[in-house]
């Protein structure tokens, strides 16, 4: 969730600054990728030609790489960072991720050998929990599948290996506000998706257990669930994230993914207080799952502020690259 400070409220003006300074919120590579900030008064070209690459050959590819985090007319935002184009790296095609963003560009080699176990909440005939914006009908199932493709987008071009246990081949990563709801989505490999609640999440976990048997024994390998919360109207929350009480790896993954999304607030909006929270919690997912397990919930799909940054392109970005930041800060401590 891309919380807004405190004061939002009392700032008529909060909404044209938020979408301002999303240039602060939305780092497009990790701090281990290639990627450059650009300076005043920089364009493109000019911003190619300083980092020793040509305008001819990689300005295309730039603005394909960075084409969620550009200005009107693919202007650059001062201070923002962008994703630079490279020779020599090889491309994985994920379908999942739709025409526009199946192929990855491999950037480094920073989570070779780590193991990830995506798991997007709900899906099939669960569309989770249900808000609506303008008239208009969203579902946690639709926002969270696409932070998830995100997320995985991000892991995939550090090197690791990603598995989608909740897949949905019609739709690929999204750009825009409104998601359309449907019951496409399966479970991996292409299973239909139960309508009993318990019978969905043991399909679930069996999906991801059965998978990690599979998995060299002493990779790094985690599983993730990330889901949007469903409150009360008037209660806006920030990410938060539980763990199994008893494993200390997804302890200290949740606690790695709660601290740079912590510092990555304050550097955006110092003066914002951000208050997500580690702690353990008896879930199914928690508790049937093998691998180290951190399940998360990024906002609540009923507040209209959370709403906001939930049907925010750009904020869900973000977030896909803040968590995929506080997951390279864990695996780099081994």
């Amino acid at each position: 969730m891309i919380s807004l400070p405190n004061s939002a409220s009392r700032q008529p003006k909060w909404i044209h600054a938020a979408i301002a300074g999303l240039s602060l919120l939305i780092a497009h590579q990790s701090v281990w990728g290639a990627s450059t900030t650009a300076r005043k008064g920089e364009g493109i070209y000019q911003l190619l030609e300083r980092n020793g690459l040509s305008r001819d050959t990689h300005f295309e590819t730039f603005i394909k790489l960075n084409e969620s985090t550009l200005g009107p007319g693919n202007t650059l935002y001062q201070g923002r960072e962008y994703a630079l184009p490279s020779k020599g790296h090889s491309i994985f095609t994920e379908p999942l991720f739709g025409p526009e963003h199946q192929d990855v560009r491999i950037v480094d080699q920073a989570l070779s050998g780590a193991v990830f176990y995506l798991v997007s909440g709900h899906g099939g005939p669960d569309p989770g929990a249900v808000g609506k914006v303008s008239g208009r009908i969203v579902t946690e199932d639709e926002y969270a599948y696409d932070v998830t493709l995100r997320l995985g987008r991000r892991l995939i071009s550090h090197g690791a290996k990603v598995h989608f246990i909740i897949r949905d081949p019609s739709v690929g990563i999204r750009a825009g506000r409104f998601l359309k709801h449907n019951k496409t989505e399966v479970c991996y490999p292409n299973l239909k998706i139960p309508i009993n609640q318990r019978a969905r999440l043991k399909q679930r976990a069996d999906a991801v257990n059965a998978l990690y048997r599979k998995t060299p024994q002493n990779a790094y390998a985690r599983c993730l669930v990330i889901h949007i919360d469903g409150r009360s109207r008037n209660q806006d929350i920030d990410v938060f994230f539980y763990h199994h009480k008893s494993s200390e790896n997804g302890k200290r993954l949740a606690s790695s993914l709660r601290d740079t999304l912590k510092a990555k607030y304050k550097q955006a909006q110092p003066n914002r207080v951000y208050e997500g929270t580690v702690s353990h919690r008896n879930l199914y997912m928690i508790d049937h799952t093998v691998p180290p397990v951190v399940f998360m919930e990024l906002g609540n799909i009923h507040n209209e502020r959370d709403q906001k940054r939930i049907l925010q392109a750009g904020n869900r970005e973000a977030l896909a690259n803040w968590l995929c930041q506080g997951v390279l800060a864990d695996y780099r401590k081994g």
